[in-house]
């Protein structure tokens, strides 16, 4: 569904040897209906022995009984789900640590370990071998008949769904076997392992994983073996993780006692367009030494019908406070130094930006006083206009005032209704005509006076508009969409209330209270005028739609290429009871039809400083004609019709 398969990593009882009893708890797990809908699961390696045997490997009756244990195992599968477990595989009379893939009651194919651990702790090469350089080789094995062997398999259930394994200490090497299955297309990468427990491993394993799902643009699953493996010098822990391109979707607890089932919904197919668009990958795929990988066809595995994944209704802001704080402050930091070079390489004198007690604006401005201490100048370096227009409130004028007198900018109020009046005289405009003409003509009045302003000061006149106004072309084109340096084009209007209630957080209790009340003001661009009891009457999203629902949009559309049929799938998944589907769809419309007919204006938008992972800059990452059509989006939202 959408690309999202459910991915289990199960921590079986087990004890040492007993091959019966392992099988048993494995194979009740295996039915255990809360992996009624996974796709792949993932047992730890020589979870049929128990990894802990020692010299027992030596022993041909266990090495029997392991065999016999993956027929019964296979007998034992759910239709559709893919299983790897773990299990000693003689071969050419050598032994090796390896990973059976079992579907329908068939072995597809068997994974030797490349990488055998032979330091402090560990001894594996004192009873297997390297599966190292094993390729295009076959054998029988627990009754099957000429079972692919080797590291050179990937299982495919599908073009999005094509699965590599590497073991244990595989993942822990320079260059892990999983680099090359990920370069060769596998888009979901396997390790069941028995990795021991120490201080402070189990967070230097979770980033191992993480990097690596990050580093192969693949999903990668990881299970260790549980605290019942034999405890003679080391304990294990247990440990699960599921990462999907740099981002941990669980970390499990660990030792525990019982038998444990952790399960996470990946999405391939974001795997699968975030290739597309990645060019590190593409190139290194194009570079990489290792060739002729076999595919071993596996059967459609079970369907995800209810998505446990939680989807961020608010993917650009960090769900807790203390990375969001850490988000808040990189932010800040890197508009600042942008800006801070700008006004190096110009010699400027000043910076000039309009201020009106809005969002952006208020960032905007609390940019550039920051940069001038870098620079050792003083606040009164920026001028900092007001420009009271037909639509200005008191709120948000107080606001904008009071702001820059605590700050200690210069400030400077010039109203622009007279000469927006004489404007409308000039080209036979009706001033009680409230059309586009006579709101663009005050932002385009606005832009005359601050451009003009810079120049006569020998200044930078600092651009406001952010990423969210720039997907929704929702800027007047050469008006607020036209500056010399536009320091929050690439945050978005979600993100810009928690920057600015961090600078609130780290300044004096009157800018701080300031702060929180330009925050709780409705957004708008106030150009219509306010109603009668003075407060804002133009609510830019009682317009466009709310924005946290056109940057959730944004954020899936850009990141990677998710269509409108997913992108309706998971905002009704993200926004749960808050918005119905009906409106979901209809705000989703309005932002497929500003995106597409407003690329005119990021065509030619001004400089500024790249924050995210999402920017719509022309000259870097969003290259689009501005005449593009969205027909085939809306065809697929509307499921391949075409009505719009």
């Amino acid at each position: 569904m959408y690309g999202f398969y459910r991915i289990a990593a199960c921590v079986p009882q087990l004890k040492v040897a007993d091959v019966s009893y392992n099988v048993e708890r494995i194979a009740a797990q295996m039915r255990d209906p809360e992996l009624k809908e996974a796709a792949v699961v993932l047992f730890p390696e020589l979870a049929v022995t128990a990894y802990s045997c020692g010299d027992l490997f030596h022993s041909s009756v266990l090495l029997d009984a392991a065999e016999k244990a993956v027929r019964t195992l296979s007998e034992q599968c759910t239709p559709g789900t893919l299983y790897v477990i773990g299990a000693p595989v003689r071969w050419r009379s050598r032994l090796f640590n390896a990973a059976l893939v079992l579907q329908d009651g068939a072995l597809l194919g068997i994974v030797p370990k490349s990488n055998l651990p032979n330091y402090r702790e560990f001894y594996e090469k004192r009873y297997f071998s390297s599966g190292f350089g094993i390729r295009n080789e076959e054998t029988d094995f627990a009754g099957f008949r000429k079972v692919p062997f080797g590291t050179d398999l990937i299982f495919e259930v599908s073009p999005e769904v094509r699965i590599g394994i590497e073991i244990c200490e595989d993942l822990w090497t320079t260059i892990p076997p999983s680099s090359y299955l990920a370069l060769n297309g596998a888009t979901l990468l396997l390790n069941p392992s028995a990795s021991n427990e120490l201080v402070g491993k189990a967070e230097y394993r979770r980033d191992l994983v993480r990097m690596q799902s990050a580093r192969c643009v693949a999903a990668y699953a990881y299970v260790s073996s549980g605290v019942h493996e034999s405890t003679t010098d080391t304990v294990c822990g247990g440990h699960a993780i599921v990462a999907e391109n740099g981002a941990v979707l669980l970390d499990s607890d660990r030792f525990g006692r019982s038998g444990e089932i952790h399960t996470a919904d990946v999405d391939l197919q974001r795997i699968g367009a975030a290739r597309l668009s990645d060019s590190p990958y593409g190139a290194g795929a194009e570079m990489s030494p290792v060739r002729g990988f076999r595919t071993v066809s596996a059967n459609p595995t079970p369907e995800v019908r209810i998505l446990k994944r939680r989807i961020a209704p608010r993917p650009f802001v960090p769900s807790d406070g203390a990375s969001r704080d850490v988000r808040c402050r990189e932010i800040f930091s890197i508009q600042s130094a942008g800006l801070a070079k700008r006004i190096e390489h110009t010699c400027a004198s000043r910076l000039v930006l309009g201020i009106s007690g809005g969002l952006d604006s208020t960032l905007a401005l609390l940019v550039c006083v920051n940069t001038l201490k870098l620079l050792n100048r003083p606040p009164s370096d920026v001028i900092a206009v007001t420009m009271p227009g037909f639509g200005t409130t008191d709120r948000t004028y107080n606001n904008a005032v009071g702001l820059c007198r605590e700050l200690g900018t210069t400030l400077r109020e010039i109203g622009i209704r007279e000469a927006c009046l004489e404007h409308f005289r000039s080209i036979g405009h009706d001033p009680e005509n409230h059309n586009v003409v006579y709101e663009n003509s005050q932002a385009r009045e606005r832009t005359q006076i601050l451009l003009d302003l810079a120049n006569k000061e020998n200044g930078i006149a600092v651009g406001t508009g952010d990423l969210s106004e720039s997907a929704m072309g929702w800027c007047t084109y050469n008006g607020d969409h036209i500056s010399m340096y536009s320091v929050n084009c690439s945050v978005p209007k979600t993100l810009i209330r928690y920057v600015i209630g961090w600078v609130g957080d780290n300044s004096s209790e009157n800018i701080r209270r300031i702060l929180q009340d330009i925050i709780d003001t409705p957004v708008s661009p106030e150009l219509l005028p306010a109603e009668k009891d003075g407060t804002i009457r133009q609510k830019t999203e009682d317009i466009i739609g709310p924005y946290e629902i056109h940057d959730f949009f944004l954020y899936h559309f850009l990141k990677y290429g998710a269509s409108p049929e997913k992108l309706l799938f998971l905002a009704k998944a993200a926004f749960g009871e808050t918005y119905s589907e009906e409106k979901l769809r209809q705000f989703l419309k309005t932002f497929l039809r500003r995106f597409f007919s407003q690329q005119f204006k990021r065509s030619c938008m001004p400089d500024g400083p790249k924050v995210g992972t999402i920017s719509l800059s022309p000259r870097g990452d969003w290259r689009m004609p501005s005449d593009a059509s969205a027909a085939v989006w809306f065809a697929d939202l509307e499921g391949g019709s075409g009505i719009f």
